[in-house]
């Protein structure tokens, strides 16, 4: 797999991260949300010093995670891919049901 390195900035600190291509994006995305949580909190609160400002922002981050989580659990959310897995299951059995009777 190959690596490359990629400068990042998230709160004006500036970071070289190492990444494959295929994740990039998915990573700078990451980077620009953690980024704009940590602003936010900086911004709007009186939390001061980068090691508590990230503290609370991961706190916040993990609390979306988890109530993302739970309602996926509780059949309120989906993850897009296993909707599109559905889909696909279900095109391919209608498929064959129309296959059969087409051919009858």
């Amino acid at each position: 797999m190959t690596t490359k390195q990629i400068e990042v900035s998230i709160l004006g600190v500036p970071y070289r991260l190492a990444c494959s291509p295929e994740t990039e994006g998915a990573l700078l995305e990451a980077v620009a949300r953690v980024d704009a949580e940590m602003s936010k909190i900086r911004n709007n609160s009186n939390v001061r010093g980068t090691d508590r400002i990230a503290v609370m922002a991961a706190l916040s981050l993990a609390s979306e995670l988890l109530k993302l989580q739970t309602s996926v659990r509780h059949g309120e959310a989906f993850p897009a891919e296993e909707i599109r897995r559905t889909m696909h299951q279900m095109n391919e059995q209608l498929g064959t049901v129309i296959q059969q009777y087409s051919m009858q």
